[in-house]
């Protein structure tokens, strides 16, 4: 049976993030097992998947008609049926080692011997509650955004025991469902979206205890200046882009003044020579210098379409 044909199951599914993964993988063809102790709330997981299937066919989202795709989402709240024959079982418990390793020990038992177990935690790294398990080597977590059928990053996070064939299965799944994951080298609390996020946020609060600037004044600051370049390049290649030299050029102009900023808060990370070096290599095994010009004139244009799309829509 082929990877596609076998089911996802999907935990805990009453949740958001459950029913999202329901949509990511039925809108790809997969079929689906949702799963919780509650029927009730298994019934209102299956109307809201459909409901945001109706949403995505109205948008022009979705290739096939909403019915035919919430078809394939079956519920049970009998969990060795909800895994059986599954290629890839993904938990959305709540964020408490202890519940996770109960849960990811039942699955061990219970899900095919060759499926991949991952966990939807945005903190709590696979090492924690799955190092114990005689299965342990297929366990690893997948980190998505939410909504993950609107925002298809997903972290691939394994732990130092997670079989390369597990990350690599789970991340070829992901892309076959239209998701974008990445895979991080090592694990890190909090993983990365959410320590980006975080920085963020902490740095958000911090302005406005300063009295620096409102809560509505640096949310318009993000969707209307720097939401709206990172929807389309992320921050190293913002500041690539916004030099002539790149990103050397630009940590010679701006890395003291960031590392004073850090100071403020009573961090010290300089941006070092070697570190920018390092960075600086990747970037331009990515963008060489010569095809500047042309990637900012990119940037440009897609900027422009998105201010079009924004004002057609009344933001």
């Amino acid at each position: 049976m082929s990877e596609k044909a076998r089911p996802v199951g999907a935990l805990v599914s009453a949740g958001s993030i459950g029913i999202g993964w329901a949509v990511v993988f039925a809108r790809a063809g997969h079929p689906v097992r949702l799963h919780d102790v509650s029927a009730g709330a298994l019934a209102r997981a299956a109307d809201a998947a459909r409901g945001r299937l109706e949403m995505l066919a109205e948008e022009a989202l979705l290739d096939e008609a909403p019915g035919a795709v919430a078809a394939r989402i079956t519920t049970s709240p009998d969990l060795a049926q909800a895994v059986a024959g599954a290629a890839l079982v993904l938990e959305q418990v709540p964020e408490k080692p202890e519940l996770k390793r109960a849960v990811f020990s039942e699955l061990d038992r219970l899900a095919p011997a060759d499926a991949v177990l991952a966990s939807s935690s945005s903190s709590i790294p696979a090492s924690v509650f799955a190092e114990g398990l005689a299965g342990r080597a297929r366990c690893l977590v997948a980190h998505p955004g939410n909504p993950p059928f609107l925002i298809p990053v997903v972290e691939i996070v394994p732990a130092p025991f997670t079989a390369p064939e597990a990350a690599g299965r789970l991340r070829a799944l992901m892309e076959q469902a239209g998701q974008t994951p990445v895979m991080l080298r090592r694990e890190v609390r909090g993983f990365v979206y959410n320590r980006l996020q975080g920085a963020v946020l902490r740095e958000a609060y911090c302005l406005l205890r300063d009295g620096v600037i409102s809560v509505a004044d640096l949310d318009r600051i993000v969707t209307h200046g720097l939401g709206l370049r990172y929807s389309l390049i992320g921050p190293f290649e913002t500041s690539d882009l916004n030099y002539r030299g790149g990103l050397a050029e630009h940590a010679e102009r701006m890395g003291a003044n960031y590392a004073a900023m850090g100071a403020e808060r009573g961090q010290n990370d300089p941006w070092t020579p070697d570190l920018v070096a390092k960075a600086v290599a990747e970037r331009r095994a990515l963008l060489p210098l010569e095809r500047w010009e042309e990637r900012v004139a990119w940037r440009d244009r897609e900027l422009m379409a998105l201010l079009r799309f924004r004002r057609a829509r009344g933001l």
